[in-house]
């Protein structure tokens, strides 16, 4: 892999001729990994969904991207524009460093709505001669014609005393007459915490205070907050950084989850349950929710993971993002279903019943590289599932599941190429309930599955080869009654599934 000098990582586009963005352009779209339905970058990295919002009939989507290269370096934010969240046109850079307090880059943030238009609060990089961060919150206005217009100081400057210059991400909501902002933080003890700031106007913003909580030693930076109310509930989102080793979850040194339980605004005190993940699978960091055109609160996630590298970087691209989730809260538990108008990718439908048992390796009658796969568990009297999918004579992405323990595994290390460095080789979650079906989205290098009709969710990129294409089924012992339903998926695909 090239290494990157700081000069190079922080050139802007305007830096660089036509003629090589064209040649890096035409590098990326010949990759054999490039996805056909999910939002990936045109070229470079992207990394965290940011500004997600419904604003006046359009779904408005951006993420972070430095366009020259699989490596973090000069921050623009890319936008998309969608009217049904499945099918996105993309727009460009909405948000480029081009200033003095975002000169080394515009990282992450959020839309909200104020007197009936659309606004942008991001954090704004700048970094001295010394290479010091100064971190700034800035506002941004989008006119009728879709431009962005800064405002020309930033709102929140610098971070306040007791807290180091990692601040960053503000998430503004709206409670009761006045507009919050809560950010990520790390104290100058090196720990992760969350602060608040309030507004009555969206200008002149007061910093209330630290969020207390019940995590006052996970982790040494906290990033990418969402707060909102959902099915009676409170639910704060973050995610974590170094949490170090603490069972399945100590898997990750960049953790992303969520607790949930009552938010005290005036004493600024959120009083929770556990931290518990969003996602068990191998790459996923820096989601960020809002509200549908229905009100449901969605989600989009980051497939990717920092300090990481990945199979595409050398051919100058890196990272995608998930497929938009509807999340609720049942019995207490936080469900992430993927939204129903993914329907419209569907192309075909083809259906199998019949048993998996120890003696066969049962090979579906069917295959393919980009496909919906829905496999409801009828009868099981097997000790161990096993479901193999983009297999091949050499490669396979493996799902197993233990009847007795409930543990649901994803095993990507036959998969073909694989990230670096590689942590663990198997990622496992317990169900709380007996699995009765996996729903599960492959594209071309990525898959994403929901367990029990959302009770939990694995997301990761894959790099098989084409050729690796075969979906079976098999047992430890016993037999299991199976039906499966395939959909061939394909961003053309127009029609309700």
């Amino acid at each position: 892999m090239n290494t990157w000098s700081r000069e190079e990582r922080y050139q802007s586009l305007d830096d660089v001729t036509p003629v090589t963005l064209e040649a890096l352009k035409e590098q990326v779209a010949s990759s054999a990994y490039r996805q056909t339905y999910h939002i990936q970058p045109e070229t470079g990295l992207l990394n965290h969904p940011s500004g997600l919002t419904f604003y006046q009939g359009t779904y408005y989507v951006s993420h972070q991207w430095f366009p020259l290269g699989a490596v973090h370096g000069l921050k623009y934010w890319f936008n998309y524009t969608s009217k049904d969240l499945v099918h996105f046109e993309p727009q460009g850079p909405l948000i480029q460093p081009d200033s003095e307090y975002d000169s080394h880059g515009a990282f992450s943030g959020s839309a909200f709505q104020y007197n009936g238009e659309l606004y942008y609060m991001y954090t704004g990089n700048h970094r001295d001669k010394e290479w010091k961060r100064n971190p700034s919150q800035m506002l941004a206005k989008m006119d009728s014609k879709g431009s962005i217009n800064k405002f020309p100081k930033p709102v929140i400057s610098g971070a306040p005393t007791g807290y180091t210059d990692q601040l960053r991400d503000p998430k503004v909501f709206q409670k009761d007459n006045s507009y919050y902002a809560i950010l990520g933080a790390q104290n100058i003890d090196y720990r992760g915490r969350l602060l608040l700031y309030r507004t009555e106007d969206i200008v002149n913003w007061q910093f209330l205070g630290e969020v207390k909580t019940q995590l006052d030693h996970f982790g040494s930076l906290w990033e990418c907050p969402d707060y909102f109310d959902l099915d009676g509930h409170d639910v704060l989102l973050f995610c974590s950084q170094r949490t170090g080793p603490d069972g399945e979850r100590g898997r990750k040194s960049y953790q992303s989850g969520y607790v949930i339980g009552q938010f005290d605004i005036e004493q600024l005190s959120f009083n929770h349950g556990e931290f518990n993940e969003l996602d068990h699978g191998y790459d996923f960091y820096a989601p960020q929710t809002f509200v549908d055109e229905s009100g449901n609160r969605v989600l989009i996630g980051w497939m990717g993971m920092p300090a990481t590298t990945y199979p595409t970087d050398d051919e100058g691209w890196a990272h995608c993002l998930t497929l938009p989730r509807i999340l609720n809260i049942e019995e207490g538990q936080l469900k992430q279903r993927p939204i129903p108008q993914l329907k419209k990718l569907r192309r075909n439908k083809e259906t199998a019943l019949g048993y998996a048992n120890k003696f066969e390796r049962q090979l579906m009658p069917y295959d393919g590289t980009q496909y919906e796969l829905i496999i409801d568990i009828l009868d099981n009297e097997a000790t161990e599932l096993y479901f193999e999918l983009r297999t091949s004579k050499d490669e396979s992405t493996l799902i197993s599941y233990n009847t007795h323990t409930q543990h649901l595994s994803l095993d990507r290390s036959e998969s073909g190429a694989l990230p670096k460095p590689v942590e663990v080789t198997n990622r496992t979650t317990r169900l709380v309930n007996p699995l009765t079906q996996l729903h599960i989205f492959v594209d071309t290098s990525s898959i994403e599955i929901f367990c029990n009709d959302g009770e939990r969710v694995l997301s990761s990129r894959i790099f098989p080869s084409k050729a690796s294409n075969g979906i079976k089924a098999s047992t430890e012992s016993g037999q299991v009654y199976l039906k499966f339903t395939k959909y061939e998926l394909s961003s053309d695909a127009q029609q309700e599934g």
